[in-house]
């Protein structure tokens, strides 16, 4: 939409607030001086209160259908209704004008009666329409009877306080008396709209003041009809102002009203807990028309005819509202029960009804096998494509494998992307099952143009003598499952004993390592790095090894992947750098120059505290920070973002040194090399260990030593074991060198050993060291 267009748009908006303002200050001044004309008792009071209320029902007619051509289609038919109803009560009134007029004091005629009547049918369709009414049909014809009860309840009332006294044989015109029924129609109406305003929505400002219209003319049909039965009721009184008063509010409610968008919580139908006076409402009344109509009878004992009648339509709707209960509560517990069993989104069984179907048939006489499916890579379609197309997806996927399984077993989704088969009896073996699963699962045509390779990977366990109840064959089916994983995917592995206890084991050690480090069963050890033109001990790499109280030392391989599985690495991380710290910090007076390496993973590397931990830690143990050297993997650098480069940077202007760990097994892109603030590479293991014998690792280890040169980078060769290792790395240019050859991993005293040995460098020694390594 242009600017031109908006603009006209809000000129537009603007012009109909506008008109609707005059119109409602228009049709105001007609009451008002039909008020004052009636106040005043000037001449021809009666044509004036019938003008004035003809007048005002014909403009509130209008309004209400420019209200419909302002409104979208769901509001349409309400403010057309409401037109209608203004339509009716102004043929009504014009209707009862002429036939007054031609000497009529009081037209109680047919005709008049069945237009009032229609406008107030019309006028409860409109109410059954607004934007806070039931959008079933069974909600709205319990309003709809919650309105008739009380309308029903109140004959009884109006009779004992207006009749109690008449004969029925002095009731001699029954039309006349036919429209005393209208305040109970009032009341209906009222009824109905704070039963559909009640359940706790907000209130549209036009039924605020449609429900004020309804009291106001509630308030004068009741005082005409007091005023009939006394026989005072005079045309022409300042209760005339009533009607038109009422008129005036409907048409202000169109008027006034602004085009309303309706949102899906307006088309969602009832609140699902209405308010306990919500659901008292129509049974209010019922106890006083009781005895209301204890009180009528006469003194032969019977009740009058009217109260007899409406006290039967009272019992009648009263039933038909109690079955009216009974079937939205067997509907409501149907739905609720599809809630707590169905998957919504796919159809099929849910975890709480695939367990519970689980826990009925075991211990039969059947064999049982559960069947565990994780579908692989799902989360990339969510991140890729959004979450709606990953929905259709599984929803698709979902039907396929409701189709591989069919008869053979009961298949539910128990989870986002986890879905179970409960296989009984002998009806199809579980690795047959398994297979053509992961058949139903080959991408189709479509999903290969989007790049979407759907697969499973799946866990079977059969129940046996070992599983005491449904969680011990779940689990074993979810350790199967996992080893399908490990397995490449889209495969299937049944659970056998080995792999249980390599499961019940690997749980075993991650709850252990939680209590490690609280309980001081990590400890360092340290491997020398040396200069290979020297051979003096220039830093040494920290490396963390796990004292288990009950299986003996444990490698950094053995428990460091299950760190960073379940996120213990952190914990672990700033343990082995504020230890590494204090023991660098013993040696800074023997060898000054030499420094201490720590392996930092990538979760931390992506924590924003990195920088406060190492700072804490130096400063701690009073450590130089150009003492320290972080060491990280390619891959964790890679994976980094904007915000981990420039944590770095961070560090290395603070003088810490950044490693390259591994280098030449990971990308090793020449991209992030001028972008990542390191000052030394570390060459794999994998490179030095095949020297001798391969000219291609001798040939990549050489150019890596160029390649770090024309960085400015140092070089470190790392698994140097023999002497034609170390031969061919020096022949090479290696700065340094690390390795079985130049001394294991030991603990800190026998490293202050090696140093101590080694002895300070000479001072030309030191710059020559300095200015290779930064």
């Amino acid at each position: 939409m242009s600017r031109k267009d908006i603009e006209q748009a809000i000129g537009r908006s603007a012009g109909q607030v506008r008109a609707g303002r005059a119109g409602v200050l228009a049709a105001g001044t007609v009451v008002a001086v039909e008020a004052v004309w009636l106040a005043l008792d000037l001449p021809e009071q009666a044509l004036v209160s019938d003008l004035g209320a003809i007048t005002v029902a014909a403009w509130a007619a209008l309004a209400c259908v420019g209200a419909a051509r302002r409104h979208p289609q769901p509001l349409r038919r309400f403010w057309l209704l409401l037109a209608a109803t203004m339509l009716l009560s102004l043929a009504g009134r014009a209707l009862w004008t002429s036939q007054r007029l031609v000497g009529d004091e009081l037209p109680h005629t047919l005709p008049i009666g069945l237009i009032f009547t229609a406008s107030l049918a019309t006028g409860t369709a409109a109410l059954l329409c607004s934007v806070a009414a039931p959008r079933t049909p069974l909600g709205r014809a319990r309003t709809l009877l919650d309105g008739v009860i009380v309308g029903l309840a109140l004959i009884p009332i109006g009779w004992l306080l207006l009749f109690r006294n008449v004969a029925l044989a002095d009731l001699h015109e029954p039309l006349r008396y036919a429209g005393l029924l209208y305040p109970l129609f009032d009341l209906m109406q009222l009824t109905i709209l704070v039963a559909v305003i009640g359940p706790g929505r907000p209130v549209w400002r036009p039924l605020t003041l449609l429900g004020v219209s309804l009291t106001v003319r509630a308030v004068a049909d009741a005082m005409y009809v007091s005023l009939v039965a006394a026989g005072t009721y005079q045309v022409g009184t300042l209760i005339d102002v009533l009607w038109p008063l009422s008129y005036l509010l409907i048409g202000a409610a169109a008027q006034l009203a602004p085009p309303r968008h309706v949102h899906r919580d307006d088309e969602a139908g009832e609140s699902p807990l209405p308010p306990r006076w919500r659901v008292a409402l129509p049974y209010l009344p019922v106890g006083g028309a009781i005895v209301a109509a204890l009180l009528a009878q006469q003194p032969s004992g019977h009740s009058p005819l009217p109260v007899f009648v409406a006290l039967l339509a009272l019992l009648a709707a009263l039933a038909l509202r109690q079955s009216l209960a009974a079937n939205e509560n067997l509907r409501l517990v149907g739905r609720l029960r599809q809630l707590a069993y169905v998957d919504q989104l796919t159809g099929l069984p849910n975890r709480l009804a695939f367990i519970r179907r689980l826990r009925t048939v075991l211990g039969g006489p059947q064999p049982v096998a559960v069947l565990l499916l994780d579908l692989d890579g799902f989360k990339q379609v969510n991140d890729r494509f959004g979450h709606s197309t990953g929905d259709t997806l599984l929803t698709g996927l979902s039907r396929r494998m409701r189709r591989a399984v069919a008869d053979d077993g009961m298949i539910a989704r128990i989870g986002g992307d986890e879905f179970a088969v409960l296989v009984t009896g002998r009806t199809a073996a579980p690795e047959r099952l398994a297979e053509r699963l992961l058949a139903a699962l080959h991408p189709s045509a479509g999903e290969e143009v989007v790049g979407v390779h759907p697969s499973a990977s799946i866990g079977i366990a059969e129940y046996g003598p070992q599983h005491v109840t449904y969680t011990d064959l779940l689990r074993d089916a979810d350790i199967a499952m996992y080893a399908a994983k490990a397995a490449g995917k889209s495969a299937y592995r049944r659970c056998t004993p080995a792999l249980r206890e390599s499961a019940v084991s690997r749980a075993e050690l991650i709850a252990d390592l939680r209590r490690a480090v609280d309980e001081q069963q990590l400890l360092l050890e340290f491997q020398p790095i040396v200069d290979l033109a020297t051979g003096t001990v220039r830093s040494a790499e920290a490396l963390v090894r796990w004292q288990h109280p009950r299986l003996g030392t444990l490698s950094p391989a053995r428990f460091l992947p299950l760190a960073e599985e379940t996120g213990l690495i952190l914990p672990i991380d700033r343990w082995v750098i504020r230890e590494a710290c204090r023991a660098a910090a013993t040696w800074q007076d023997r060898i000054p120059a030499a420094t201490v390496a720590v392996n930092i993973a990538a979760a931390h590397l992506r924590r924003p505290d990195l920088i406060a931990t190492v700072t804490e830690a130096t400063a701690g143990a009073g450590l130089a920070p150009r003492a320290l050297t972080l060491e990280l993997t390619e891959s964790a650098l890679i994976e980094g973002s904007d915000a981990v480069l420039d944590r770095l940077s961070q560090l290395r202007e603070l003088g810490i040194r950044i490693a390259i760990d591994d280098f030449g097994t990971g990308y090793s892109s020449l991209s992030y090399l001028h972008r990542i603030p390191a000052t030394e590479l570390k060459i794999d293991r994998s490179f030095v260990a095949r020297l001798s014998e391969d000219t291609r690792a001798y040939a990549t280890v050489e150019m890596v030593t160029r390649l770090a040169g024309a960085y400015g980078l140092g070089v470190v060769a790392e698994g140097v074991e023999t002497d034609r290792q170390h031969d061919a790395v020096a022949a090479i240019g290696c700065v340094q060198g690390q390795g079985y050859r130049y001394g294991r991993p030991a603990a800190l005293a026998e490293l202050r050993t090696v140093l101590a040995r080694s002895g300070p460098p000479d001072v030309n020694g030191v710059a020559e060291s300095d200015l290779t390594l930064t």
